[in-house]
């Protein structure tokens, strides 16, 4: 084989990222995991004593939390795995979860194998009014719950029942066939419970919209936005985690105060789906009415005082990793880049490693950017490659496919060093209310430090920059949403982004959403980058921080706060 002094020292490097990457590390990982508010946070529970079957959709995430559900078949044949093990198991009945779109696809394939096996079954279709698993687009065709119990009746599918949210429905009693009941979601173990002793085919269609469409709905005004928000009190709040077990929910978050870690709702993300207020808690307070309050700084004094910096060279190809949390916009960032260099004329490739919605799980984005279009070969930054890399979550930042790409003494980094819960504390939580005892079931952990540092031992301590970017975000802004633009704005000022401002702020306005609270925010991060200290002071919060919040620092202060 030929072989070269490049080629040699490429290899080198490949055997020490390995070695490096073998090494045991402190570290936890970002699973994706269900939106807050989703449907399925309440629709793939099963009742105790049975199981379930999942499938294709983002529903298929059960099969890693505690819930009794394994094993996926490709779409259109869920349940049919159960028609070939049902003769040879001693279990008399399973749930199949099946969504909508898989359902509209080929999914009636399946239930019609399951009724021709004379299985015993039920499906639960789950009905959230959208593809969300690919991005929320709609159904390719007509498709309802009045149609689909119509549907499953003339295939031969005897008992139905219809489970909701209760909010409003575009129908009622009276457009179903006759004699299928509505219930509420309340009742969901009830109703599972019923249906497992029918003999044969049974189906429950379990309609909630799904969360992120909500989202992008209400913010066209195209669906009821209750004027209602829930809070918790954490000094009545025990920590039990009763709320997390109840609700599944990203959105139910903790908060370290000086009498223990206690539970708070991340109001950035919350979507109002209130199941969380169903847990045993006298901690919640409700809010009718009232709007959050948003950002004290809404818009930036202007960058012309800033300086300018100095922009790298695009000469040869300049390879930015981007790495977020999915659903915060970690994908819009790499968009962003990519229009602002289609308008300075520069090639650009643009690669978005994510799916399963990645709501809650980690997500990258390979930008690549170089003097013309034939100067880009690959989409993907390579091993080592990344000149810089812009990370949005700590947690994905510093796990093995970001560190891969990093090489000291070529990447540089700037990093949002914000503690964002990850889908194993809701997990951890939920373990704690339902073992009784927070002692046999320690709180997750979040190992900042130590995944600070194998950053920096990656790239080295003059390359690594770390920053509190959702807080001062939220602060300055009022919502956490603003964090990626501010994070591309300080990486923007440091010199990481071979694109001009100009074309940054043109490709958000082009891109039409949230212009100017998305052009402030970019203009927030250069000033951060510039004079942290300044934009700190600006972000205070204007009541201060609660004296609770607010660590003791030696036992004597300990005892005399108690």
């Amino acid at each position: 084989f030929h072989t070269s002094d490049r080629i040699k020292a490429r290899l080198a490097f490949f055997d020490a990222k390995e070695a490096a990457l073998a090494r045991p590390r402190l570290s936890i990982a970002r699973v994706p995991h269900y939106c807050s508010g989703c449907p399925h946070n309440t629709s793939t529970k099963v009742p105790q004593g049975s199981r379930a079957l999942a499938g294709i959709g983002c529903h298929y995430m059960v099969t890693w939390m505690d819930r009794n559900t394994d094993t996926f078949t490709h779409m259109g044949g869920e349940g049919v795995s159960w028609c070939g093990q049902a003769p040879f198991t001693d279990t008399e009945h399973v749930f199949q979860n099946l969504g909508d779109g898989t359902y509209f696809h080929s999914g009636s394939l399946a239930i019609r194998q399951a009724i021709a096996a004379k299985v015993n079954i039920t499906y639960k279709i789950l009905y959230n009014d959208a593809v969300a698993m690919t991005g929320g687009q709609p159904h390719d065709g007509t498709l309802s719950v009045p149609i689909i119990a119509r549907q499953l009746q003339a295939e031969g599918v005897n008992n139905i029942v219809v489970v909701n949210d209760g909010t409003g429905r575009a129908y009622g009693p009276s457009d179903l066939p006759h004699g299928i009941p509505i219930r509420h979601r309340d009742e969901l173990d009830a109703v599972q419970r019923e249906l497992r002793t029918v003999p044969g085919v049974s189906a429950l269609i379990y309609d909630q919209t799904c969360a992120a469409e909500k989202r992008r709905r209400r913010k066209r005004g195209a669906f009821p936005d209750p004027a209602k928000r829930v809070v918790i009190n954490d000094l009545v709040c025990e920590g039990c985690g009763d709320c997390s077990d109840k609700s599944n929910c990203m959105s139910v978050g903790s908060v370290e105060t000086e009498f223990g870690r206690k539970r708070t709702i991340d109001q950035s993300s919350c979507n109002k789906d209130f199941s969380c207020i169903k847990g045993f808690c006298p901690s919640f307070v409700t809010i009718e009415g009232g709007k959050l309050r948003k950002g004290k700084a809404s818009a930036s004094q202007g960058t012309d005082d800033l300086p300018r910096p100095q922009l790298p060279s695009t000469a040869a190809p300049w390879g930015i990793l981007v790495t977020g949390v999915g659903g915060t916009g970690v994908v819009t960032i790499a968009a962003l880049l990519g229009m602002a260099a289609h308008l300075e004329g520069k090639g650009i490739s643009v690669l978005d490693m994510a799916g399963l919605a990645q709501k809650g799980g980690a997500v990258w984005s390979h930008v690549r950017i170089a003097d013309r279009q034939d100067m880009l070969f690959a989409a993907r930054v390579a091993a080592g490659e990344a000149n810089a890399v812009i990370g949005c979550d700590l947690v994905v930042a510093a796990s093995d496919e970001s560190l891969a790409k990093m090489r000291n003494g070529h990447t540089r980094v700037v990093i949002n060093r914000d503690q964002s819960m990850t889908s194993e504390f809701v997990r951890g939580f939920a373990a704690q209310a339902r073992s009784g005892d927070a002692m046999k079931v320690p709180d997750p952990q979040f190992p900042a430090g130590s995944m600070e540092q194998q950053i920096v031992e990656a790239v080295g301590a003059e390359a690594a920059e770390f920053i509190d970017a959702s807080r001062l975000a939220t602060s300055l802004l009022g919502d956490a949403i603003a964090t990626n633009l501010f994070m591309l704005g300080y990486a923007w000022q440091k010199g990481l982004v071979p694109l001009s401002d100009d074309a940054i702020l043109r490709a958000i306005e082009i891109n039409g959403a949230a212009v100017a609270a998305n052009k402030a925010a970019f203009q927030w991060g250069r000033r951060a980058a510039v004079d942290l200290n300044a934009v700190s002071e600006a972000a205070k919060p204007q009541h201060g921080k609660p004296a609770h919040h607010k660590l003791s620092t030696t036992v004597d202060e300990v005892i005399a706060r108690r």
